[in-house]
């Protein structure tokens, strides 16, 4: 809560509003001058929108009520809360600000500043709850989340904001509300608790724990694990003794980072628990803004990825409809985060083989021994869709992808896409679809795949697309399979898709999940969040910079 004696300082802004409202147009024709960015020391961002607020109020200053500014410091205190930075809304000088507005012999200058920097404050922290503060764009720049609001009079929002003394309401309302977002922002305040207590010491390195065992680090990792809420305090016979509840609780801990939950305390898990608490912390704060970028605007119905988490949801509403998990790229051919829609599937798809994987994969051993191009199950069609011996084409004389020939395999259970594939417009070529490496759902990191998203139980996934159970129910599905035909079927309707990259997240029993920066997005993310305000390259409002509600 505000200090109470800012609730003086605003009265006497009006006492003097023809002087006020003066310094106001003096300070805002100056920052006209592109060598003048700040006023009172602090960086203006806004200077457009700001000119254009106060010259249709003939330049009167705004902040002449106690209760909104008030609300206003409020709500700029709590935006630590949600893992920004106060202090991009200049919350320290303006304290400092309030203090010197109260006295009599405050200038028209000083309460001039003070007014201009508390509507810049508002408008800053809504342009970053409105959009987050990380511009994705800058460092992804096919990136096509971009979110764009209505026009909205910016003047008559904030006039309507202090009149009624609904700053705070209408801040707060910013807000995303999916469950997502709530309960990031409540384990951010967990973790924060953690790091004032102390956090976690790091556990020594070692010889792998292994279930039944006794290792003299065991008291330590019972102690990590009590911090961090997976076991329970409890006095135990034999300190040293790797127990049944230690064990069940590190297997826990283990399924929520994302490892096998084998219960060894190997290298792997040894690594996560040692992850300080101020870097979970940071990945909080990252995963918040995130939220802030892609939980708003949602479809009733869509189907997201989870790139790093390995999972696939379909979404009705904020319920899972329904789950499995996924095969994503490796680091060297990435999954692209980006928003579709599907509007078709394939049974029984062929496979053609992109150029990437052709330089990659292919040429390399064709070069050796043309028949291991057979032996992938792969036939070579030339321009006119002639079938070529893979022996008689010279190999050697490719050195990219783009080659005169066509790689194709045919449809059947081995197929590379397996039995379904889900498309959807994109410029990379990426889909979703079945695969024959079933085996490889059982690991723990499974970044496996080309760029594209293999999916288990793809054929489920069909089934309730479709959303026919009529003309698609079980028994339709197999008879198509069994045929070994291509088949495309359009959706009656299109399911938005959303690849996304989500590395912190909280289930639905309240345990925080982690996962590692497989792209290493985090730390771009990380990068943008703790630099200085700034405005996004593309415009987020149409015909308005800035906007106090949706």
């Amino acid at each position: 809560m505000v200090i109470a004696s800012l609730l003086a300082g605003p009265s006497a802004v009006a006492q003097s509003g023809d002087t006020v409202a003066a310094a106001i147009s003096t300070e805002l024709d100056a920052l006209l001058n592109p060598q003048v960015t700040t006023i009172h020391g602090a960086s203006i961002a806004l200077a457009e929108p700001l000119r254009e607020f106060y010259s249709r109020r003939s330049f009167r200053p705004a902040w002449t009520k106690a209760q909104s500014t008030a609300q206003l410091f409020q709500a700029l205190t709590e935006s630590y809360e949600d893992g920004l930075d106060p202090a991009d809304y200049h919350l320290s000088l303006l304290r400092d600000l309030a203090a010197q507005v109260e006295s009599t012999h405050a200038t028209a200058s000083l309460r001039a500043q003070y007014d201009i920097l508390l509507t810049e404050a508002l408008l800053r922290l809504s342009y970053h709850l409105s959009f987050g503060k990380v511009d994705p764009q800058s460092f992804d720049a096919q990136w096509n989340y971009a979110r764009t609001l209505e026009r909205i009079d910016v003047t008559q929002e904030i006039e309507e904001a202090i009149g009624t003394d609904t700053v705070y309401a209408r801040v707060a309302a910013l807000k995303p509300t999916h469950y997502l977002y709530v309960r990031l922002k409540q384990a951010l305040a967990r973790y924060r608790d953690l790091e004032k207590q102390g956090g976690w010491s790091a556990l020594p390195a070692g010889p792998a724990i292994k279930p039944g065992g006794s290792d003299a680090r065991v008291p330590a990792l019972r102690a990590r694990l009590e911090l961090s809420g997976d076991i329970a305090q409890q006095v135990v016979p034999d300190p040293l003794l790797y127990d049944a509840n230690l064990i069940a609780a590190v297997k826990d801990y283990q399924a929520r980072m994302g490892l096998d939950a084998d219960g060894v305390i190997g290298a792997g898990t040894l690594e996560e628990l040692n992850v300080p608490v101020a870097r979970r912390i940071t990945q909080l704060r990252v995963n918040l803004d995130r939220g802030r970028v892609l939980l708003n605007d949602l479809p009733p119905r869509f189907l997201v990825v989870n790139i790093p988490g390995f999972a696939v949801y379909l979404m009705r509403g904020e319920e899972v409809e329904w789950s499995a998990r996924a095969q994503v790229g490796r680091t060297y051919r990435r999954t692209p985060i980006f928003r579709s829609e599907i509007n078709y599937l394939v049974w029984n798809p062929t496979w053609t083989v992109p150029p990437g994987i052709i330089k990659a994969d292919i040429l390399p051993a064709a070069r050796r021994d043309p028949s291991t191009i057979t032996r992938k199950g792969l036939r070579v069609l030339d321009s006119s869709g002639h079938e070529v011996p893979p022996a008689s084409v010279d190999w050697s004389k490719f050195s990219s992808g783009h080659i005169p020939y066509t790689l194709r395999q045919d449809p059947g259970p081995d197929n590379a896409l397996g039995r379904v594939k889900f498309m959807f417009p994109n410029s990379y070529s990426v889909y979703l679809h079945d695969t024959p490496s079933q085996a490889l759902f059982d690991r723990a990191d499974r970044a496996f795949s080309s760029g594209c998203v293999r999916v288990e139980n793809a054929l489920q996934l069909a089934k309730l697309l479709l959303d026919d159970p009529q003309q698609w129910d079980d028994a339709a599905i197999q008879r198509v399979l069994a045929s070994g035909q291509l088949q495309n079927v359009t959706l009656k309707n299109r399911i938005p898709v959303l690849l996304a990259y989500w590395t912190a997240w909280v289930d639905p029993q309240g345990h925080v999940n982690f996962r590692r920066d497989l792209y290493g997005q985090d730390r771009q993310w990380e990068a943008g969040l703790n630099a200085p305000f700034r405005l996004r390259a593309q415009p987020l409002f149409s015909g308005s910079t800035a906007s106090l509600a949706h």
